[in-house]
């Protein structure tokens, strides 16, 4: 099993705006994610420690400008707190090995699929499209994108 862990020399590698989503607690502006209409069949892991986050097969358009997903692809890699910054009470959601920020998990998302929307910024994430999964060592998660 792969180690996904948080390196220095990669959260110095990270883009200004990587940066400041991950480690800053950030927000990209809505619409402006590259992965917000990236609809291929793949994985999408924390831009940080690379742990499998989540898969295409869970991807949804939640018109929200951001992407959205349903549920983890590893639920364990995961985490969420109590986020009452900005006036408001949400859950916000943070990868487990790379302690990256990621987004806010919702409960308006589809009923028929688990009524969650995870609402990820693009910035957190790097998307392995699925013909290069296996080469990347992400083959063991192949058969989650036909869900």
């Amino acid at each position: 099993m792969p180690r996904y862990e948080r390196r220095a020399e990669v959260i110095e590698a990270l883009t200004p705006e990587q940066h400041h989503v991950t480690q800053q607690n950030g927000t990209e502006r809505p619409g402006t994610g590259a992965y917000t209409s990236e609809f291929r069949p793949g994985i999408y892991v924390d831009i940080v420690s690379g742990e499998p986050l989540f898969a295409s097969s869970e991807k949804y358009d939640a018109g929200c400008g951001w992407p959205s997903f349903t549920r983890p692809l590893v639920a364990d890699h995961i985490i969420e707190h109590d986020d009452t910054s900005h006036g408001m009470r949400r859950t916000e959601v943070r990868s487990r090995h790379g302690d990256s920020h990621l987004g806010h998990v919702f409960p308006d998302g589809p009923r028929d699929r688990g009524g969650l929307r995870y609402c990820i910024n693009s910035a957190a994430l790097r998307f392995i499209p699925r013909d290069e999964m296996e080469a990347e060592g992400y083959g063991a998660w192949l058969d989650d994108l036909e869900r």
